[in-house]
């Protein structure tokens, strides 16, 4: 059995990082053993998508639990759907954090702890679906084919054509981009 814990540092003696999406690192550990890997986090500069991208890279570990401080509903949702039980409100070191588990002094969480965001900051280029220059607020843009389809915006699913399973649409990460959870394969839209 193998958990994730959000970290600030590479080791057990770093403090548990309360993001989930764009921690610094994921420590993985066995808790009975204590034998842990630290991966630096790759989605920690990402312009949109960190959760569900840091969602996948941890599920792809094959961890049972994610011990972290908060969780956004998309990367909530993409734990969820790949069986990963997700704890949050854990602070302090990681070592402790991983103590209170094997002690089950903490629970696992209902929902996302912090509301979804879209995850870009700062002035957006023209022709991603939110209206950028044009006066009409979000959601008023053209798409990102030559401005002649609407934008596909937040709104709906990324669909695995292989299992099944769905994940939320985050705007400006194409479906196609996103690997299921699951199973590996490219998701596609629904």
């Amino acid at each position: 059995m193998k958990i994730c814990v959000t970290s600030q540092g590479n080791n057990l003696e770093a403090q548990v990082d309360p993001r989930f999406g764009r921690c610094p690192y994921f420590i993985i550990v066995d808790p009975e053993t204590k034998e842990f890997e630290a991966i630096e986090n790759p989605n920690i500069q990402a312009l949109g998508g960190a959760g569900i991208q840091s969602a996948q890279l941890v599920a792809g570990k094959g961890v049972e639990a994610i011990l972290t401080g908060n969780v956004g509903p998309n990367a909530f949702q993409t734990l969820q759907a790949a069986g990963i039980k997700v704890i949050t409100g854990v602070t302090g070191l990681v070592k402790d954090a991983i103590e209170k588990y094997k002690k089950e002094d903490i629970n696992p969480t209902s929902g996302p702890t912090v509301p979804g965001h879209f995850g870009m900051q700062g002035p957006q280029p023209a022709g991603l679906g939110m209206g950028v220059g044009r006066g009409m607020g979000r959601g008023g843009g053209r798409g990102r084919m030559g401005g002649n389809r609407p934008g596909a915006g937040p709104a709906g699913q990324c669909l695995c054509p292989s299992c099944g399973t769905k994940v939320p649409h985050q705007a400006g990460v194409p479906c196609y981009s996103v690997n299921c959870p699951k199973c590996g394969a490219r998701m596609v839209r629904e």
